[in-house]
């Protein structure tokens, strides 16, 4: 089944830029998700649902991480996406320079599962930013 591109959220994202800023806040996860859906939709109309969903986790994990482990009240980070050929590249950067690592799983916590997930998904990285750094996965088309 083929995804379709939700033309009603556009003009939030007007023009479909590849990047967009985000507040260090949780809720700033949605707002990824959403943005990753709508972008992957206008470069790869053909896109299967199932690549999209993985698009959306992707991304969400990045963004959960970085608002978790890479922010402080009133940073920011930046999403990226490039999306060619059935492969799309998503980048998370942060102001913090620590590089995540994978944590014991917490059912208490609802927490430490972020990297599994990224590890069964796609492959991603860390590279360092002049301030901060910059984790990234690139994901194929099924």
């Amino acid at each position: 089944m083929r995804a379709r591109l939700d033309t009603a959220a556009l003009p939030e994202f007007a023009g479909l830029p590849e990047r967009l800023v985000l507040a260090g806040e949780p809720r700033s996860a949605r707002t990824a998700r959403k943005f990753a859906r709508e972008y992957l939709l206008h470069h790869e109309p053909d896109a299967i649902d199932a690549y999209v969903v993985t698009i959306e986790l992707v991304t969400s994990e990045l963004v959960t991480n970085a608002v978790r482990y890479g922010t402080e009240p009133g940073d920011t980070l930046a999403l990226t996406l490039v999306s060619l050929y059935g492969r799309t590249r998503i980048e998370v950067r942060d102001p913090v320079r620590r590089r995540p690592h994978a944590r014991p799983e917490s059912g208490n916590r609802g927490r430490g599962r972020g990297l599994l997930i990224l590890d069964k998904l796609c492959h991603w990285g860390v590279d360092d930013a002049a301030f901060g750094k910059t984790v990234w996965a690139e994901v194929s088309a099924p």
